[in-house]
């Protein structure tokens, strides 16, 4: 009889270790295709200026597209998800358009075309950007709101790749690591994000999926 249990207790190990999830989509192309914006699960966040949002379409399916205008804006959701189990995240973007003489590492420049921030449980963020001009590979504390703890990654800069899809994939775990000293509690929010307030000009953004992954 104990052996029977044992065996028993074994196989539903094997079953949960290989229908446990291994990713968490946060953001789905496919999610794209009724056209709804915002998506499902997401919101509109403003901080300056007038939204523009929208649902496009690329040669590998439906994407989001942001364009600002002097403004400042993204899409946000809930999440929870834990870095010890997922702690890789990738995403496709594409940049076609820059604010000129934007640059995070002064806080009158401070304007990205594209940008994705994660919210952490301690409400300590990560956040990778496509800068304008600061090098890739530049990570900083960037926050000049009090309280506020952001530490950004520059994943991508300038016009070498103007339209083009670029797949990135980080490992956060470790980025929150290399930022606060401590290991990474859970991430319990996620926004993309479109600036340009701050220079007075124009960008334009693309995003395709998001998601959490395990490690491989």
């Amino acid at each position: 009889m104990k052996k029977l249990l044992l065996v028993g207790a074994l196989v539903a190990f094997v079953y949960q270790a290989q229908t446990s999830p291994l990713d968490f989509v946060a953001l789905n192309r496919a999610s794209l295709y009724s056209g709804r914006t915002p998506p499902p699960g997401w919101q509109i966040k403003v901080n300056h200026g007038r939204p523009d949002i929208s649902v496009c379409s690329d040669v590998d399916g439906p994407c989001l597209q942001l364009k600002s205008i002097k403004a400042s804006f993204g899409l946000e959701r809930d999440v929870d998800v834990d870095p010890a189990t997922m702690p890789i995240l990738s995403w496709t973007w594409k940049v076609s358009q820059l604010p000129a003489g934007g640059d995070f590492r002064h806080s009158a420049t401070d304007d990205q075309a594209a940008q994705i921030l994660v919210a952490f449980a301690d409400h300590k963020v990560v956040s990778y950007i496509w800068d304008s001009n600061a090098p890739k590979g530049s990570a900083e504390h960037a926050s000049s709101v009090p309280l506020v703890h952001v530490f950004d990654y520059v994943c991508e800069s300038g016009s070498t790749d103007l339209n083009r899809w670029i797949s990135e994939s980080r490992n956060l775990a470790q980025d929150y690591q290399h930022a606060y000293g401590k290991p990474a509690p859970r991430v319990k929010g996620l926004r993309i994000q479109i600036n340009s307030q701050h220079t007075g000009t124009v960008a334009q953004s693309y995003f395709g999926d998001v998601a959490f992954h395990a490690a491989p």
